[in-house]
């Protein structure tokens, strides 16, 4: 925003409709108040919401102050929360007010607490209880101190981006607080969103999945800003995402790998029904995807679907088109202007060309960032000005990027290294199967073994003997799960993305075992 107001026409959510004049409005009043709690540029602003107009509204108006907006993912416990409200040092917290009633005592004493009424939309998707959506004892009503606000007339400040928690998958999460970027810096961010979002002005675009996590954030704060029109989905349902771009004329989306399969496995009758046919650019990312689901979307949709290899620390580092998805199946594509990649072994050194190595990657003239309050944790992430965020991949030699896994996902059972997402792309496609996750537990033999995790399709009991066969049919013995247990539930987000830790944990924990 730069400190001038955004050019959406509309932002959406549910039946409500705002405009951009009413955004700015509501947005320099934000930034007012805010900077009358104490917040200077290079603060914290944490963000507790679901995906709410409000959401926009607060980032951009902490933005518009320099200062750094820090989404918390709303499924995570108290004291996962608390623990980020300490670490980044908030200087106020704003969230949806039933949320904060959930924290209970856990919140720190330091923000000043601002309670937003879920809007009537939020009430609905959520089925939340009428009698616990008061603002807690102790916050502000975020309405009625809004309406006390003057505007925010100061100067346009360099604007960072959100501070994004990672999930924290080993240890605790750790905030990603990247430079304000510089004049030339913003020009390759700029271009990134545009190459790898498709996010051009007056596009009309749908955001699926939450606002709390690192590229939704990114394309639904981009998105409203420049676009005609951006919809925010209160969370993920297959059948309203086509009713929303039918109805919407929805051109450009983010989308995450599950979205597809669940869409899928919506009838024939159903998908027919919604006319598609306004996208045009629709990208996806952060999960890899089975190459069946990718080349049924296609069939589908179309040659409007991309797709980017990237990370919060790293940036966008490669994209592919549907050409190149029809053409070299299972990539991620080509690698993005002015990234540089390498991959290395466990020593350090750079693995043969073609073979599989840990990615490590920089980009020219893209912001740098640290780990907020863990320089350690920093340098230990670079090598010779590379850094690596843990994944192991390849090039092949037409110069396109695949993926193995998660380094830290990669089960060693019997000296063999294994990668559990081979296993999930394939389990992922068997009749019967909802969602999966495969990771590896103590084995006194081999020392690990591997396990897989199946969500069943709801009415469906489908055979773990039998999903077992179905596997031996496609992957050789030693990637053969050595149990397969059914599970109604995963634990996961509103992306879909699975918690894996909550599944693995466990077991390693019983053994008397941390990985």
């Amino acid at each position: 925003m730069s400190g001038s107001a955004p050019v959406c026409h509309s932002i959406v959510s549910g039946a409500r409709r705002t405009n951009a004049a009413e955004i700015e409005r509501r947005t320099r009043a934000i930034a007012g108040g805010l900077q009358t709690l104490g917040v200077r540029q290079g603060d914290c602003v944490a963000i507790l919401m679901r995906n709410d107009i409000a959401f926009l509204e607060a980032s951009y108006a902490t933005m518009m102050l320099g200062a750094y907006a820090v989404p918390l993912n709303w499924h995570f416990k108290p004291d996962e929360i608390a623990y980020i409200l300490t670490d980044s040092g908030a200087k106020a917290l704003i969230g949806h007010s039933d949320l904060l009633r959930g924290l209970g005592d856990a919140i720190p004493s330091g923000p000043a607490v601002l309670g937003v009424a879920p809007p009537p939309e939020i009430v609905a998707a959520y089925a939340l209880d009428p009698a616990g959506l008061a603002v807690p004892a102790g916050a502000i009503v975020f309405e009625t101190w809004l309406a006390a606000q003057a505007a925010y007339d100061g100067p346009a400040l360099p604007q960072p981006q959100s501070m994004i928690y990672t999930s924290g998958t080993t240890g605790r999460p750790k905030g990603v607080r990247r430079n304000a970027p510089t004049t030339a810096e913003q020009v390759v961010i700029d271009a990134m969103r545009i190459s790898v979002y498709g996010l051009t002005p007056g596009v009309r675009a749908l955001v699926p999945g939450p606002l709390y996590h690192s590229a939704p954030n990114a394309f639904g704060l981009r998105a409203g800003r420049i676009g005609a029109v951006t919809v925010l989905m209160l969370r993920f349902d297959a059948e309203a995402m086509l009713q929303l771009i039918a109805r919407e004329r929805i051109d450009t989306c983010f989308v995450v790998p599950t979205m597809f399969i669940r869409l899928l496995r919506l009838p024939a009758a159903v998908r027919r029904r919604y006319d598609v046919s306004s996208l045009r650019f629709v990208i996806h990312a952060a999960a890899p995807c089975p190459v069946e689901i990718k080349q049924a979307m296609l069939d589908w949709w179309g040659p409007v679907i991309w797709e980017f290899y990237g990370a919060t620390e790293a940036g966008a580092l490669s994209l592919a088109s549907s050409a190149d998805a029809r053409l070299k199946p299972g990539t991620v594509g080509r690698i993005t202007p002015g990234t540089e990649l390498r991959f290395l072994d466990d020593t350090g050194r750079d693995v043969a060309p073609g073979a599989v190595g840990e990615i490590h990657s920089r980009i020219a003239g893209y912001p740098d960032f640290t780990y907020h309050n863990d320089s350690a944790k920093r340098a230990s992430v670079e090598r010779d000005g590379f850094i690596t965020c843990g994944d192991l991949g390849y090039l092949d030699a037409d110069g396109y990027l695949f993926l193995a896994d998660r380094k830290r996902d990669m089960v060693i059972s019997g000296g063999v290294n294994i990668y559990p997402a081979e296993i999930e792309a394939v389990l992922a496609t068997l009749p019967g199967v909802q969602d999966c996750a495969v990771f590896g537990i103590p084995d006194a033999e081999f020392g690990e073994a591997l396990l897989a995790v199946v969500e069943p399709v709801p009415g469906a009991a489908p055979d773990p003997a039998a999903l077992r066969a179905a596997l031996a049919d496609r992957l050789a013995d030693y990637k053969l799960p050595k149990r397969i247990e059914l599970r109604p539930d995963l634990p996961r987000e509103d992306s879909g993305k699975i918690f894996k830790r909550r599944l693995r944990d466990p077991y390693w924990e019983a053994a008397g075992r941390k990985i």
